[in-house]
Formats: structure tokens, sequence, C-alpha cells
């Protein structure tokens, strides 16, 4: 098991550095992809994978995407609109076939995946956008193995008990910690080629740990969906990982909140 997670988790690396080089069409196509895969393990969960309001949510994803690359609605909100207006529809005109909680979720899966996953391409496009786009998985993968080793070692307060009693306060710790060193690390080696300044790093390296923070709060928030509905994993699309979802789980809240902070501070 534990080599059959390492092979896929290098690979899949591999393939997330090839489509960051990469960007353009090209990342922005292969996010969408990404996106719509999440969106099916979610939907699958609440059992509307395969139908028409999940369909709606597949739509307004391509749509929502489409608009990122040619902006044909310069308000956004009014993509937004149109798809809970769509949803409405699709309610009256075969109700009783679907409950509220369905709808809300058809709703709400275009934007938990497919809309904050979008910033990955967002960030790509920023000014030094190449070197930036990795910070995402810094934040969120280095979290990840950051907080495992620091859990390992130190680990002796629960951080969540009842929803992730392997989680403790010092992994979250290192965790943190470690996605700032790792940033701080990663920029000053690419300093020369990002023309970028020891203030700038030392900004990155804050924005790294409030976004590796909060990269935790969406690996949790995909596990107590899990808990809730008594599933393992969201997929076995991934070998030894689960699905997108198990494996993007947190990098679908970093993503925005990296872009935001690095738009605002260093554009």
């Amino acid at each position: 098991m534990f080599k059959t997670r390492l092979l896929s988790g290098i690979v899949l690396v591999a393939l997330s550095i090839a489509l960051i080089v990469c960007g353009g069409d090209v990342l922005l196509l292969s996010t969408l992809a990404i996106s719509l895969i999440g969106m099916f393990e979610l939907y699958r969960v609440f059992k509307i994978e395969k139908s028409v309001v999940a369909i709606i949510g597949y739509l307004a994803a391509i749509a929502l995407y489409g608009n990122i690359r040619f902006n044909f609605l310069k308000e956004s909100i009014a993509l937004v609109m149109i798809f809970m207006i769509l949803l409405m529809f699709a309610y009256v005109f075969t109700y009783p076939k679907y409950n509220a909680n369905q709808i809300s979720v058809a709703f709400f899966g275009m934007f938990y995946v497919a809309a904050m996953l979008s910033y990955v391409y967002r960030i790509r496009t920023l000014k030094n956008g190449l070197y930036l786009a990795f910070l995402v998985f810094l934040c969120s993968w280095g979290c990840d193995t950051c907080a495992y080793c620091f859990g390992k070692l130190f680990g002796k307060h629960k951080m969540s008990p009842k929803l992730s009693p392997k989680k403790s306060i010092e992994g979250a710790i290192g965790g943190i910690l470690g996605s700032a060193l790792l940033t701080a690390l990663y920029l000053w080696i690419f300093s020369k080629k990002m023309n970028m300044m020891p203030v700038e790093i030392l900004v990155l390296s804050i924005i790294a740990a409030v976004a590796a923070f909060i990269s935790m709060i969406g690996d949790l928030t995909a596990s107590a969906i899990k808990r809730n509905y008594e599933i393992k994993d969201y997929g076995k699309l991934i070998p030894g990982h689960g699905g997108i979802m198990d494996r993007f789980d947190s990098m679908i809240i970093t993503a925005p909140i990296i872009y935001y902070l690095a738009a605002y501070t260093l554009q």
C-alpha cells in the first residue's frame, strides 16, 4: 500500500509540475477536468451525480471556466444567478424527484470544487505566476507532510478528536511552520528569476503560513462530509490516495487564499 501511494504521489506531483509549467489553456482545461471529476465525486455522495441538477452543475462549471478565459460576462454574479435559476427550474418541474438538500448540494458543489480550484489557473496568470502557482502545492501538500511528521514526533493534544482523531495541535503547528519555511527556501532559490526582494519573500512566507492553516480547514471539511455520510474515500481514481476530492481537498481552499493575498500584496 505504501509503495502504491508513493508511486502515485510521485506521478501526481510530476503531472502537476508539468501542467503548471505549461500554463495557458492546457492548465485551464486540465483544472476544469479535475474540477468536473471532483464535482462528480461530491455529487455521488448525495446520489445526484448523473441527475439533471448535476448536469446543470457541470455546465455551470464549464461556463465559469469559459468566462475566465473569454470574459463573455463582465459581472460574474450573473453566472451565479443563471445557475441558481436553472436549478430552481429543475427542482420545480421535476418535483418531488429531488429534495431541497440535493439542490443545495448541486449549487454548493460547483463553487466548493470548480470555482475555488479555478484559482490555480488564476494564480498562474499573475506576475511571477509560474512560481507563485507552486505555493498552492507547498501550502497544501507540504503542510500535510510536515504536519504528519511533527504529529508523529510530538503530537499529544488532539486538534479535533471526533472528526480526525489522528490530527494533533502540535502537528498543525508543524505543518504551518513547515509550509512557511519551505516557501521561504523555495522563494530564496528562485528569488533572482522572480526579481524578488527579501521583504517580499517574508510576506509570501507569512501568506504561506496563513494558507497552510486554512488548508487544514479544507481537509477537515472534506473529512466531515465523509464522516456524515459514512464513506472512506470519495473515489478510487488515484491509487493509494482515493479520489480527486481526497487528494485536492486542501488545495480547494488554499488556492483562492494565495491568489487574493498575493494579488493584493505583491502585484
